[in-house]
């Protein structure tokens, strides 16, 4: 994950397939983008492994809203604006689950060949 100031400027389409595939990460990763709008609103945008770029990532939003809490940039509730929707997340005290809540919508179908 990396910080940024203005995540519309910065260019996750260039630097994300340099982290995913560099020698470091041999079974490759993602890469989030967040900018702190606020204690409680963020904006956030993903490459996603294999993938490239993408309008949403459930996991990536709260593994940001953890984040968040543990480098004291963010509130435990949350909400997060990506591409494709925004989501509000919540982190108890008790460090249990992360809660999301948000649309979700079928963008692709496909069928495998027999």
């Amino acid at each position: 994950m990396t910080y940024v100031e203005d995540v519309q400027a910065f260019p996750p389409e260039y630097v994300g397939p340099l982290i995913e595939c560099h020698p470091a990460f041999p079974r490759r990763v993602k890469l989030h983008v967040m900018e702190v709008i606020g204690p409680g609103e963020v904006r956030m945008r993903t490459w996603e492994r294999g993938s490239g770029m993408t309008l949403a990532c459930g996991t990536g939003a709260c593994a940001v809203c953890v984040a968040g809490v543990l480098t004291g940039r963010t509130e435990r509730k949350l909400l997060a604006h990506l591409p494709g929707g925004d989501l509000e997340l919540s982190w108890p005290d008790d460090h249990s689950s992360v809660f999301m809540t948000g649309p979700a919508e079928e963008v692709f179908s496909g069928e495998w060949p027999d």
